[in-house]
């Protein structure tokens, strides 16, 4: 298997909403999920209400049964955002084969910033709530 028939089967199992879609969704208690690396935050900024998690420790985060959890995504939509769209596909369907409803941001936080969506400065720690502004 390459990695590209890898992302398109990874994608065969979501449904991407676009930035407008995952605005709406977050409203509605969806959880954003931001795993871009420290310094893409520090420079492009970061999505206010989404929840810093690095990749590397993504599942053990958020799998209900890991003692390392860090809250219970179970009953709740989780959007998973990287950069462009391509690892939150393949990070997605890692959290679809814990029994999550997870899926992941279309186009990535660079299309939620061209949408003209709100953003915020950054970087916030990981494990932290970005923090929306007043």
């Amino acid at each position: 298997m390459t990695v590209v028939e890898l992302l398109d089967a990874a994608r065969g199992g979501l449904t991407r909403p676009d930035p407008a879609a995952t605005f709406a969704a977050q409203g509605d208690g969806a959880l954003l999920v931001d795993t871009r690396p420290e310094p893409y935050r520090r420079e492009e900024g970061e999505i206010p209400g989404s929840l810093v998690l690095e990749r590397n420790v993504l599942e053990w985060r958020l799998d209900p049964s890991s003692p390392d959890r860090a809250l219970d995504a179970r009953g709740r939509q989780v959007v998973v955002i990287c950069n462009e769209g391509y690892a939150s596909s393949l990070a997605a369907a890692s959290l679809r084969s814990l029994g999550l409803d997870a899926t992941d941001l279309d186009g990535g936080f660079r299309a939620w910033r061209e949408a003209g969506l709100p953003t915020t400065t950054g970087p916030t720690a990981p494990g932290e709530y970005v923090t929306i502004p007043a």
